[in-house]
């Protein structure tokens, strides 16, 4: 298995013109995308690293795509700002390309929106080897075809990303997170779906199974208290207050809770979805964002089961023939996979 390591847009070039088949990785947190299979070579981009732009007082930057989240957020912070579809897998070397091209946003997506929400540009490499931008670098800018979005969860099936540009928003004052059980799946979901429609400005709203509520605020220290106290009373529950929960959240966008188990899947949900999804062997799991993203942990007779009920899921560890079930619809897919990779050096999944 040939293996091709890139850190400039030229190398980067060079290595599509070269290879018929080709396999991108960044920091190999999720290894079910990144494993070559046979007739692929590896094109390795950790060496394409470094903010190449950021303007605080904007609120935008431009990085290269094989530059580790970890790196960003550092950087973000130390000007009180964040990514606020708060990215899975940072302290497994998740990278800002990895995590576009998998599509993942973390728990925090619910109070601003999912990654597609903030990507402003992209600039990357065709299956041609052609240099091709979609998007900007900053927010009022809309020009041409949005090839942008387009990457975001594609798997890098239309080509290497080389920069990206996001936008950002200010870090919450502070945090805090009530926990709250209930009796009853049912009760707890229930409660999910109550909160879901109320203007409460959650910064996470999460079912943990069987029957477990988790929810975080932000913004200013003085309102905090007030704001838990109305969402005891509208749960009828008093709950624990979780007064230090960043560790808490950390581990739940780390996906922490799944560890143990040998296949880590994404799967697109719905609260009416729920009960559904619950009658399947999963392992360990959790709901993100008012139920509208489900994290689990499987063996092979949970991915089994998610395949013979059709089930769209991605797998992004463990072994998988097809990590991407179903594919693309070929209408969409098809045509624009011809028109930036004609040769198919890029596979999905």
């Amino acid at each position: 298995m040939p293996e091709v390591r890139a850190s400039s847009l030229e190398e980067v070039q060079e290595a599509v013109r070269t290879y018929p088949r080709l396999r991108p990785k960044g920091g190999g947190s999720k290894p079910a995308l990144s494993t070559p299979k046979d007739g692929e070579a590896l094109l390795d981009l950790s060496g394409l690293r470094g903010i190449l732009e950021y303007a605080p007082e904007e609120f935008v930057f431009t990085a290269y795509a094989g530059t580790p989240l970890k790196e960003i957020e550092e950087t973000l912070r130390a000007h009180g700002q964040y990514l606020p579809f708060h990215p899975p897998l940072v302290e497994q070397g998740a990278t800002l390309g990895g995590t576009v091209a998998a599509g993942l946003s973390g728990p925090m997506r619910e109070r601003f929106g999912g990654l597609r929400d903030f990507i402003l540009g992209v600039r990357f490499v065709d299956g041609e080897g052609r240099v091709v931008r979609g998007g900007g670098k900053v927010v009022k800018n809309a020009a041409g075809f949005p090839f942008h979005r387009l990457m975001v969860g594609s798997l890098g099936a239309f080509g290497v990303m080389v920069e990206l540009s996001f936008k950002v928003f200010p870090y919450p004052r502070a945090t805090r997170s009530l926990r709250v059980d209930f009796s009853k799946a049912e009760e707890a979901l229930e409660a999910l779906e109550g909160l879901r429609t109320l203007p409460l400005d959650l910064l996470a709203l999460d079912l943990v199974p069987p029957a477990t509520l988790e929810i975080r605020l932000g913004g200013f220290p003085e309102s905090l208290e007030k704001r838990i106290q109305r969402l005891q009373d509208l749960l009828q529950r008093e709950g624990e207050v979780l007064l230090e929960d960043e560790a808490h959240w950390e581990g739940v966008r780390n996906l922490a809770f799944l560890k143990e188990s040998p296949i880590w899947v994404k799967v697109p949900s719905r609260p009416d979805l729920i009960p559904m999804l619950e009658g399947l062997p999963l392992g360990p799991r959790r709901y993100l964002a008012g139920g509208e993203l489900l994290y689990a942990g499987l063996d092979p007779e949970g991915l089994q089961a998610l395949r013979e009920r059709a089930i769209p899921h991605l797998v992004l560890r463990g072994k998988a023939d097809q990590p991407l079930h179903p594919p693309p619809p070929e209408a969409f897919f098809a045509p624009i996979k011809r028109a930036l990779d004609p040769r198919g050096r890029f596979p999905l999944g």
